[in-house]
């Protein structure tokens, strides 16, 4: 998805505390996020305040300055600042990266505004970086506790009651990374080199029993394991010695051990090729408006004391963008129509060429920004306001009848004379009328005989002329009729296309998550946890049954699909079909 996009010089904050210590968004960095059109991927780094995580982003983003750096005590980002470059590989993508504030500050003494941190970071990202200090065990993964928490503070629908969705986030939750800073250690298991992605998958393997210690030792690993799917785990060796460190943002590669400047650049490379577009339920793919979108509604669900759901922030976007996407549309088509449609036009089949081109590329554009259009609501009324806004309505002719003014007598032998040219001649005879009745009264060289019959002669011409016009008007409905038929077609042709593609990212969906389920289930056999196996087996299956329903639910679905534009359609072709009725009547009665 090609499209508009912006590259910040530096970072800003997004998301900060107010005077009264709750979260709130920046207007100015969401009024940045709305002008990005394009997709965007979103890394988001969370970790213990004063672990680097800063420098990380930095390196993300192609510089050693940005996202602020410290080598004192203190945490150096409050709240949650954002940075939004070019993306390095997906030129039609935006990355967007996401700094938060370090968690533990002892400064701040406020676990609460810790958990919906690290919360946010999870909603906001395609995948969020884990950053923390010196190896991974059991006082590291403590430290994590966080991640156990999630289930008090994210909900997937929008249901009364204390319902267990945590099986569902792997559904939407963001990939994981776990960096590791100052690794010290060799990559060894049982004498045997191993990769640290393998690090971490045997640091997050459960432990047999039920005693509370063991449950307090699982429950960090297996929510981990449950929730979040790829995991990919990089370690670094310290970069510099103590006095070099305290002057990171001076330092250039040439002044860092060679190793940690590899290890940096394998980080950087994975993400970029790995971490893929954010997407929302069934697939959908985030935009930077969409994004800044988001982020408003989890931080005031946040301040109301509400639980972010997943559902109703979809219901939410969906409004909000629809409404956004039928303006889109229909500015396109107006602007378009003014650029490319000179009145007069040479024929009408001329204008019914433009018109048809220039709704083909408005319907695109509603398509592309469109989503979860439930019963083609949005589509249906894009249908009416393009019709409504079209040249090419009865009395669409009023839009550019003052163009045509100063027709002379001479129009209708003249080429290029308009679409409705003889109602354009009428209209001007009809001015001249009244003059031309002055004229002929005033002459008194015609006798009262002669005068009578220029009378009747004027009468007979304006009947004929009256006969003209009504049947340009007949043919040009009948026109505008066909054009209608084509417009249904082209509405219906691009719905079809849309949810394919939708049915195509709900399949990837589900891919990833049904690969996911059975890797773990795969793990759990291997560390002897049968019967974890068991519930893993019981969600894979429930998993199955819910994309069979969707499957054999969907002939039926697109066809009330289609049949709600071709709703819309026959109610826009037989209102003029009603007019098309008239006219021939009205015809008929002059004959």
């Amino acid at each position: 998805m090609a499209g508009q996009t912006v590259s910040m010089k530096g970072p800003v904050c997004l998301i900060e505390n107010d005077s009264d210590g709750k979260l709130c968004v920046v207007r100015s960095a969401l009024e940045t996020l709305s002008q990005i059109e394009q997709h965007v991927v979103v890394v988001a780094v969370v970790g213990l305040y004063r672990t680097g995580k800063s420098y990380l982003m930095n390196k993300l983003a192609g510089t050693n300055k940005g996202f602020a750096l410290g080598a004192t005590i203190q945490s150096q980002t409050k709240g949650i600042w954002m940075w939004c470059v070019p993306h390095p590989i997906k030129s039609d993508h935006t990355l967007v990266l996401l700094d938060t504030e370090g968690l533990g500050d002892v400064e701040k003494g406020d676990d609460s505004n810790d958990n919906w941190i690290f919360s946010l970071a999870v909603l906001l990202s395609s995948t969020l970086v884990y950053n923390s200090m010196g190896t991974i065990d059991n006082y590291a993964l403590e430290k994590l506790h966080y991640v156990t928490e999630l289930t008090d503070l994210i909900k997937v629908k929008s249901v009364e009651g204390d319902i267990d969705e945590s099986a569902d986030y792997v559904r939407f939750f963001p990939s994981f990374v776990w960096a590791v800073r100052d690794f010290g250690l060799e990559l060894k298991l049982d004498g045997k080199p191993i990769t640290a992605h393998q690090y971490l998958e045997n640091a997050l393997k459960l432990k047999q029993g039920t005693s509370k210690k063991i449950v307090q030792y699982n429950l960090p690993r297996d929510c981990l394991r449950k929730f979040f799917s790829p995991r990919w785990c990089f370690v670094f060796e310290r970069p510099a010695n103590s006095e070099k460190m305290k002057r990171m943002e001076e330092l250039t590669d040439a002044d860092l051990e060679p190793s940690f400047v590899k290890q940096s650049r394998d980080f950087c490379d994975h993400l970029f090729k790995e971490v893929k577009t954010k997407t929302m339920i069934g697939g959908l793919k985030v935009t930077g408006k969409m994004l800044g979108n988001l982020t408003e509604m989890y931080v005031d669900m946040i301040r109301s004391g509400q639980v972010p759901c997943l559902d109703n922030a979809v219901v939410a976007l969906a409004q909000i963008e629809n409404s956004s996407a039928i303006e889109k549309a229909k500015a396109y088509y107006q602007q378009s129509m003014a650029k490319m449609v000179v009145f007069p036009t040479e024929t009408q089949q001329q204008l019914s060429m433009v018109h048809a081109s220039m709704e083909r590329e408005a319907v695109a554009i509603f398509m592309n920004s469109s989503f979860k259009d439930e019963d083609q609501k949005y589509q249906k009324e894009l249908m009416v306001q393009l019709r409504n806004g079209s040249y090419m309505t009865p009395g669409g002719y009023k839009h550019y009848c003052d163009d045509l003014k100063m027709m002379t007598s001479e129009y209708r032998s003249t080429g290029g004379k308009g679409v409705k040219a003889e109602e354009v001649l009428k209209e001007y005879l009809n001015d001249k009328e009244s003059t031309g009745q002055a004229i002929l009264s005033a002459d008194q060289s015609l006798t009262e005989a002669e005068l009578k019959a220029e009378e009747e002669k004027a009468k007979r011409e304006a009947s004929e002329q009256e006969k003209r016009t009504m049947e340009e008007q007949i043919r040009v409905q009948e026109m505008l009729m066909d054009d209608q038929k084509r417009t249904h077609e082209e509405h219906k042709k691009q719905l079809l296309e849309k949810m394919e593609a939708d049915k195509e990212n709900a399949k990837v969906e589900y891919n990833r998550v049904l690969e996911a389920k059975l890797k773990e289930k795969e793990d759990l056999l291997k560390e002897g946890f049968h019967w974890k196996a068991q519930e893993m087996e019981a969600q894979i299956e429930d998993l199955r049954k819910e994309q069979e329903e969707q499957e054999k639910a969907k002939p039926s679905m697109w066809k009330l699909a289609l049949d709600n534009i071709g709703t819309a359609a026959l109610m826009i072709l037989g209102w003029g079909k009603l007019i098309g009725v008239g006219l021939k009547v009205g015809s008929r009665l002059m004959n």
